[in-house]
């Protein structure tokens, strides 16, 4: 007789109750929305003299709304025993004696636990950080059943979340719920930022925090704007700045002349408004206009120059210009915000774990384990390339850069590295210069620019010798200089003894001589400690001014170069990595493609070929390496790649297989949440393309097994349910 549960995980503890203990401990440790629900179970043996058992497993998409509706779900696993009979037993004789339900509570931080004893009664209360009770009120619950579906919608593709025995339910799951999660928003709306933001924020505001972006996601998944367009609309009038969420939401129903009118009312009321004027931005980049969108991202620089978002964003326009110059400049002046982690506990290690697969979906003949032994073997230079470590600004920032070389080539960005930031030679030919003007000039003359160069020569070129120097933004110098990569610098140096060997080669294969030092001056892995103290001086040392400006006409020379923040120098370094390892593989492909050779990968390989192909935005190289991948074994990652690809493609057969591969997968992790995911938002991007009916009809002719079939019939369901865009032909 079974003592677990069946189709559910579960972690066996060492000691009742450990898991309780450490999330109590951790509570002071949560910063933003907390981690995933912890439901706690003890179960009891009929028999004497048996010990009781504690386990617990993680869930998101219970109904925190009561402690009836927490209690009901504790209840639900009693019927979920495993009832596995022997010959002569006629139960199971292990029974559920009591349960707790932990839901994190993100507005008052405090921890809500519904604890159950079977039988007996309910008990709820919540526990503060410093592990003291207190009664749960109307307010408290309200605050924890918004915050539980906040992290249902934006934990239910995160990969930082995807844990073992993480079960994750349908948080809402018709429109009754839906009208009540928006009253919810509505009435917690002003304490939003609160939660915490996006990794690339600074500092949340009631435009971006969690809240509007869980708002966002959950009606931009099905390209459903209409009811937060009514929201928005009766929140507008407290603040002008949320004109850019229903500006956005106007947008996503293209209706773009209501979003233009949205726009200029409220920038008249809030014209240093940041949010309002990237939307616009946004919109006129869609129509083609960069002049006019340039004009505007720079004012949102100078409104605010502190979020790493308005650079970015000026960024991205100078690209759309081809000002190929001025982007690597307004990129070298992006604010950097050191990383921080998802919020999540660590659990003491689990005596025992039970990762059951349900029987449908094991007889299904669709589902497959991921691949052991060799086939999860990968080259290590591969492996350790250090792009896919990059996480919140630094991860923007890269993939920017990786833009910006996809453009011009690696060849002509450092070109243009070159002619923006002062290189290690130039430096080295002014401080001689500066050697022989202070032997043979009066002391007087030489002080403004001798004092920086001997701050920074004698301290870094013997130290590192290094090849490139930063920019110094005074509207966030105090910033940027807090938040630099540390990390980065130990993988610089172990690339700087590869540079000289190694042949960069662009895609076209053609015979251009290997990238040498002098010509691409990566070998610097670090410098920012003495930048300060050079960029103060005025003189004719480095040009000081934060936002770069195009229209003055400066004739570049050492005299206005500017120097090249440490972390971008850093992000060349594994750029120049990816590019390395890229181009060997392209090569080699061709290589034994001429000689009409197999060219043989593992499965592992071509997953992570697959990743860096897409990280240097060439998406037909990406998409022939996952699909070798899958050749190999099951990958869930290339997958749902391939369903992304598929659905940019019109390739709508290929991307309902990648769907129902997908389904199935994660049916067999618990994944049971069928909105808001990637697949549904995939799916609804071809039902508004081509039809429900359409592919309703294509899955039935996929002749599917009974259980998968329904699986996959519950995205369609919620399509109609929901009405999105293209239920109704």
């Amino acid at each position: 007789m079974a003592d677990t549960l069946k189709d559910i995980p579960e972690f066996f503890e060492t000691e009742i109750g450990e898991s309780i203990s450490a999330r109590t401990d951790a509570l002071g440790t949560f910063r933003e929305l907390g981690p995933p629900d912890l439901c706690h179970i003890i179960k009891a043996n009929s028999k004497p003299g048996l010990k009781e058992l504690g386990s617990y497993h993680y869930v998101s998409g219970v109904d925190a709304s009561s402690s009836a509706t927490l209690a009901a779900y504790l209840n639900s696993l009693t019927y979920s025993l495993d009832d596995t009979q022997s010959w002569f037993s006629k139960s199971n004789a292990w029974r559920i004696r009591s349960g707790i339900y932990c839901c994190f509570n993100a507005f008052s931080r405090v921890d809500v636990r519904v604890e159950v004893k079977i039988p007996g009664g309910v008990e709820s209360y919540y526990v503060d950080v410093r592990g003291e009770r207190h009664e749960a009120t109307a307010a408290i619950w309200q605050e924890t059943y918004l915050s539980a579906i906040l992290r249902a919608i934006l934990y239910s593709d995160d990969s930082y979340y995807r844990l073992a025995g993480y079960r994750k339910l349908d948080p809402i799951t018709n429109l009754a719920f839906e009208a009540r999660f928006l009253e919810a928003v509505e009435a917690l709306f002003w304490r939003g930022w609160q939660l915490g933001s996006n990794p690339e924020i600074q500092t949340a505001t009631t435009v971006h925090n969690h809240l509007t972006s869980g708002v966002m996601k959950y009606f931009g998944d099905s390209f459903r704007y209409g009811p937060a367009i009514e929201l928005y609309e009766k929140l507008i009038k407290k603040d002008p700045e949320l004109g850019a969420l229903l500006a956005q939401s106007y947008l996503g129903q293209n209706e773009e002349i209501k979003a233009v009118k949205v726009l200029n009312e409220n920038l008249k009321l809030a014209p240093m408004s940041y949010p309002l004027l990237h939307v616009q931005v946004d919109f006129l980049r869609n129509k083609g206009e960069y002049e006019m969108a340039l004009k505007l991202a720079k004012f949102a620089v100078n409104t605010t120059p502190s979020e790493f978002l308005t650079w970015a964003k000026l960024t991205e326009v100078y690209i759309d210009l081809e000002d190929y110059k001025n982007a690597l400049l307004t990129l070298n002046s992006c604010p950097m915000f050191t990383y921080s982690e998802r919020d999540m506990h660590r659990m003491p290690p689990p005596a025992r774990t039970h990762l059951p697969i349900k029987v449908d979906i094991m007889n299904s003949g669709i589902m497959e384990e991921d691949a052991a032994g060799r086939e999860n073997e990968a080259d290590p230079n591969l492996a350790r390339l250090p792009a896919p470590a990059l996480h919140g600004t630094f991860a923007k920032a890269y993939a920017l850069l990786t833009r910006l070389a996809s453009k011009i080539g690696w060849d002509d960005l450092l070109k243009c590295r070159s002619y923006v930031f002062v290189m290690e030679e130039e430096y080295r030919m002014q401080k001689a210069k500066e050697d022989i003007r202070k032997s043979s000039v009066s002391l007087n003359e030489q002080e403004p620019i001798e004092k920086p160069s001997k701050s920074t020569t004698e301290e870094e070129i013997p130290a590192k010798g290094e090849s490139s120097t930063k920019e110094e933004s005074s509207t966030k110098e105090e910033s940027s200089d807090e938040k630099e990569d540390q990390d980065q610098d130990k993988e610089s140096d172990e690339l700087n003894d590869q540079m000289n060997s190694v042949d960069l080669n662009d895609d076209n294969d053609e015979g251009t001589a290997p990238v040498e030092v002098h010509h691409t001056p990566l070998v610097r892995p670090e410098q920012v400690a003495e930048d300060k103290s050079k960029t103060e001086n005025t003189g004719t040392d480095v040009e000081t001014t934060g936002t770069p400006n195009p229209s003055d006409g400066v004739n570049f020379s050492f005299s206005n170069k500017r120097l090249c923040e440490r972390w971008l120098d850093n992000l060349f370094m594994v750029l120049y990595e990816d590019l390395r390892i890229y181009t060997f593989w392209r090569t080699e492909s061709a290589h034994y493609r001429a000689q009409q050779m197999p060219y043989r990968k593992t499965g592992t390989e071509w997953e992570l070929l697959g990743d860096l192909a897409l990280r240097l935005w060439h998406e037909n190289e990406a998409r022939e390496a996952y699909e070798q991948c899958l050749d190999h074994k099951f990958s869930a990652k290339a997958w749902m790649k391939l369903l992304e690809i598929y659905v940019t493609e019109s390739n709508v057969q290929r991307a309902l297989l990648a769907a129902v591969k997908l389904t199935v997968y994660h049916e067999r992790w618990y994944h049971e949440i069928v909105y808001p995911s990637e697949i549904a938002r995939n799916l609804n991007i071809v039902i508004r393309r081509e039809g429900l009916s359409k592919m309703q009809n294509m899955l039935t002719s996929m002749n599917l097994p009974r259980p998968v079939q329904v699986l996959m019939t519950r995205y369609f369901d919620f399509a109609e349910l929901f009405k999105v865009e293209g239920y109704e032909f």
